[in-house]
């Protein structure tokens, strides 16, 4: 079935090279990438990004990126690596300010088929502030504006919703690839297991509500699952879990949830493997088990759509092997079934999956986290219906 979304958006596919010859075209891009010292260390959604700029170039249009970066700490860096990385694969210049007399002479001075990457949209405070007069400020610098930052449409910002407001609208290449691949979700073909990692249980709370009418399995694992332990009153010892209160009743008593029935605890320097009613109070889970492993691997052997976000260890502890491991069972299952439909996202997630080198293995990887999850809740987002 077709997503009510793709039928209420209109894509820059549908645009010839007599409607965008010569225009300027606001591009909102994901650019959001890590960065170590100066250098990338994962260009998944660079690449992806490629495909949209490339379109524009050779239908001859004045293509201005606009695009944020966040470090680690949540804060804005520098677009320049971007601009580093970027200029390998095309002509691009750079803009370090908005609105400026030097930005203004960049963009006056644009030929046809020309590139021009603006410095982080997140120095601008109307950004997150969704200030319309800084929207409208945005728009002014084109004739159209294109969307195809799928991983922050869930976010009510400027150059999400905002700018849509002014001038005439599409979406672009990724943002409809995710609209049709994730929509597959909506109308799944069974058994259908979804498989949800990560952190910050409370905001996953209604996805697992959800899908547990819908799916055939729901299995919870990472920081999530010390939370489903903690609420069946183990003991979860150092182990990560929320703090806020929630009522998980509804969800241990019904025969489609899963979670780990081995852990992976570490206690000082020591690792072990333990049931998780035999947590002590000095330990912390830091992964699944191997006995957990063998139970998904049998869950996912019939499964005919497979959906999975979020990494089964602490990644950044150094626990990545139970979450590779599940990687290759999707991938196995999904290369031995070419009917089944597998949908994977999320950072640490794809991380993985580019380690292992399975990225072509899978029928879809996200290049959404948040939005991604927010999508499959809701089957829409703020950007999303921005573009209706």
């Amino acid at each position: 079935m077709i997503s009510i979304a793709l039928t209420m958006i209109h894509f820059i596919d549908e645009l010839k090279k007599e409607d965008l010859k010569g225009k300027r075209v606001l591009l909102r891009l994901d650019l959001n990438v890590p960065v170590e010292n100066g250098q990338i260390t994962d260009t998944f959604r660079l690449e992806r990004a490629i495909t949209t700029v490339d379109f524009l170039r050779d239908n001859e249009a004045k293509t201005i990126i606009i695009a944020h970066l966040e470090n680690k700490d949540g804060g804005n860096d520098t677009l320049v690596p971007i601009w580093d990385y970027l200029k390998g694969y095309l002509k691009i210049d750079f803009s370090p300010s908005y609105f400026t007399p030097e930005a203004v002479d960049k963009l006056i001075k644009m030929e046809d088929k020309s590139v021009l990457l603006f410095e982080n949209i997140r120095i601008n405070p109307g950004e997150k502030d969704n200030n319309d007069e800084f929207a409208k400020k945005l728009s002014q610098m084109a004739d159209i504006y294109v969307n195809d930052a799928f991983s922050v449409n869930h976010r009510m910002h400027a150059s999400i919703v905002g700018v849509p407001k002014f001038l005439p609208h599409y979406g672009g290449f990724v943002l409809k690839s995710e609209i049709e691949h994730l929509s597959k979700v909506f109308y799944p073909d069974h058994p259908f297991v979804f498989i949800l990692g990560g952190a910050k249980f409370q905001t996953k709370l209604p996805l697992i509500q959800k899908y547990l009418k819908t799916a055939d399995t729901v299995f919870v694992g990472g920081s999530l699952a010390n939370d489903i332990f903690k609420s069946k009153g183990f003991e979860v010892g150092e182990s990560l879990v929320s703090n806020v209160p929630f009522d998980t009743s509804d969800i241990l008593d019904n025969p489609k949830f899963r979670t780990y029935s081995d852990v992976t605890v570490t206690k000082g320097s020591e690792v072990l493997f333990k049931k998780p009613n035999e947590i002590e109070k000095d330990e912390c889970v830091v992964d699944a088990g191997t006995e957990t492993i063998e139970e998904l691997k049998k869950i996912i052997s019939g499964a005919k759509t497979i959906v999975w976000n979020g990494p089964l260890g602490n990644y950044e502890k150094g626990f990545s092997d139970k979450t590779e491991q599940l990687a290759e069972i999707i991938a196995r299952r999904t290369e031995e079934d070419k009917s089944v439909v597998s949908i994977v996202g999320g950072g640490d997630t794809v991380a993985s999956i580019q380690k292992l080198n399975l990225e072509g293995k899978f029928t879809f990887v996200s290049t959404g986290g948040g939005a991604m999850l927010d999508f499959l809740v809701n089957e829409a987002l703020p950007g999303i219906e921005a573009l209706e």
